[in-house]
């Protein structure tokens, strides 16, 4: 499994940029961190739900054509000067992922990080190239015990589902787990790289 997921290279592989290189950004999830190498430069990346552009800044970094999806304009315009703060070019799309999709093409990888709308599953995933990746992380209904998060049963991912949801593609890498935040907090995950078979 560890070859065929990376061609050849580890699992985890090194994050070829430093966070100190993107100003103001927050740090991407341990999930992306762990699986960078996989995001190669000139792919073609979409960043669903993309927030203040943690992941789309960080892909790019990597030398990636990102385009970043958020239906919030003011945390768009964060990323969009964060971007430009470290140099980057990024497409942003303001855009409600539980609306009518425009036809935004196929790309190489889809990143998915703390959203969940079971009804925009197949849309997500027909946005995935053919040998195209999803990278994809969001709470479990045990994030309701953290005391913080999502609390919304349409949110929260019971255990087991998220490998299910993202069929037909391949799950190369998966997990639930309780991770650590900081001191203070911990948070419940399920998380996949899941892989669209080549035609």
């Amino acid at each position: 499994m560890q070859r065929e997921l990376s061609k050849g290279g580890p699992v985890r592989g090194p994050l070829s940029l430093t966070l100190g290189s993107l100003p103001g950004a927050a740090r991407p999830s341990t999930w992306f961190v762990w699986h960078a190498h996989l995001i190669r430069p000139g792919a073609r990346v979409l960043d669903l739900a993309c927030g203040a552009g943690r992941h789309s800044l960080a892909a790019a970094a990597l030398g990636a054509r990102v385009t970043g999806v958020d239906r919030d304009p003011a945390k768009l315009a964060a990323a969009q000067e964060r971007a430009a703060a470290a140099g980057l070019t990024i497409e942003w799309l303001e855009m409600d992922l539980e609306g009518p999709w425009p036809d935004l093409g196929s790309f190489d990888a889809v990143l998915v990080f703390n959203y969940l709308d079971r009804a925009s599953i197949p849309n997500i995933l027909g946005r995935v190239a053919p040998g195209g990746r999803l990278m994809m992380e969001t709470f479990l209904e045990a994030q309701r015990e953290a005391g913080w998060g999502p609390t919304s049963e349409r949110h929260l991912l019971r255990p087991g589902e998220l490998a299910r949801l993202v069929t037909p593609l391949k799950v190369m890498h998966g997990r639930e787990v309780f991770e650590t935040v900081d001191a203070e907090r911990w948070r419940a995950v399920a998380s996949v790289i899941a892989e669209k078979g080549k035609r």
